[in-house]
């Protein structure tokens, strides 16, 4: 009897879906685009399918279009694209220059005469991160933004891509990450994709080891030793608060699923996506960072009737969104004075510190 136990046990643990990635869940694309001389980028969702939405935003400082009218009382519960954006308020010209390319394909919604994409966005700020920043403008967001739609596809890198691309964790570098997970228990997909340039550290003070790292799955993160010591109240941030640093931040991303959820249930999971930032970020939603998680639902799913069923997709959608944190911190290179996390792993087990870049 205990045999039989376990299997069934063993049958409902949840597990990374095929690409553990937000295109896991069928019905969405990712594309992205950036310039490395600038140091900047832009990710864009595109469903091919009719999905519900919402969002929820917290800490001081979001940057944002399109997303007060997808909150609650809202009119808008569904988008043909989410954007992603670097460049601080000029990311914003990246949603608006995905319209015309939108309404072209048919997407949109067709109710009030022509052809009206509904595109929501979120931006980070990497204006002071390095990299050839003169003559920056809203226009190389709009480049970047047609080019992002036009790469849409299932795979979705890591690292220093898209909206990742200039982006800063605390003390390391930043970066585009994203996790997913399928649910035996009730047949639904979870996904969630995060560019990463928050305040505060996605590790130990000091050490190589994740906040979150104990949600991850086997072979998901390198293997390094545990914190030398228990953090109490000490935590990183990015170095040298001053002014200008402390208005660098913000994670901003988005989560989906394709369980059978109304409007409330997936406000609910936007909600708990933000809760798995503060697993993987500590500080985290402080006066200084905006950080802005949109969610999605292809309702194609519909879960067993059980009375945990929110609480059981809440917690998979924080962890996964923890995991997607770590994923994007773990594939981020350094750019330019900034260290990036494989440097720190490096130090720590007492591997030769390797050169900078030029």
């Amino acid at each position: 009897m205990r045999d039989a136990t376990s299997a069934d046990e063993a049958r409902e643990v949840p597990r990374p879906g095929p690409k553990n990635a937000l295109t896991d869940v069928a019905g969405l694309r990712v594309g992205n685009a950036q310039d490395m001389r600038v140091r900047t980028g832009v990710t864009v969702v595109i469903p091919d399918v009719r999905v519900l939405a919402a969002v929820d935003v917290r800490g001081g400082a979001p940057g944002t279009i399109n997303t007060d009218a997808l909150g609650p009382g809202g009119l808008i519960d569904t988008l043909h694209a989410v954007v992603l954006a670097g460049g601080s308020a000029f990311g914003l010209a990246a949603a608006t220059a995905l319209m015309a390319p939108l309404a072209r394909d048919g997407r949109g919604f067709r109710d009030w005469g022509p052809t009206v994409p509904l595109v929501a966005g979120a931006i980070l700020f990497d204006l002071l991160n390095g990299g050839e920043k003169e003559g920056i403008g809203p226009e190389l967001y709009g480049r970047l933004a047609l080019e992002a739609y036009a790469a849409a596809g299932p795979e979705v890198p890591l690292g220093k891509v898209g909206a990742g691309t200039g982006a800063i964790a605390g003390p390391l570098e930043g970066g585009l990450g994203t996790a997913s997970v399928f649910d035996p228990a009730t047949g639904v997909t979870i996904a969630a994709l995060v560019a990463v340039n928050a305040l505060g550290g996605t590790t130990f003070p000091g050490e190589a080891a994740f906040l979150a790292g104990h949600l991850a799955f086997p072979g998901e993160l390198e293997p390094v030793p545990p914190p030398r010591a228990p953090s109490g109240p000490r935590f990183e941030t990015k170095r040298g608060l001053g002014q200008a640093q402390l208005g660098r931040n913000t994670t901003i991303g988005v989560v989906a699923t394709d369980a059978l959820v109304d409007r409330d249930g997936l406000l609910r999971l936007a909600a708990q996506a933000q809760s798995g930032l503060a697993q993987a970020i500590r500080p985290v939603h402080t006066l200084f960072d905006g950080d802005t998680i949109v969610a999605l639902s292809t309702r194609t799913v519909r879960p067993p009737e059980r009375p945990d069923l929110l609480i059981r997709l809440g917690a998979l959608v924080a962890d996964c969104t923890a995991r997607a944190v770590m994923r994007g911190v773990q594939a981020a290179v350094r750019l330019g004075e900034i260290p990036a996390w494989r440097e720190r792993a490096a130090e720590v087990r007492g591997e030769p510190r390797a050169a900078a870049p030029n």
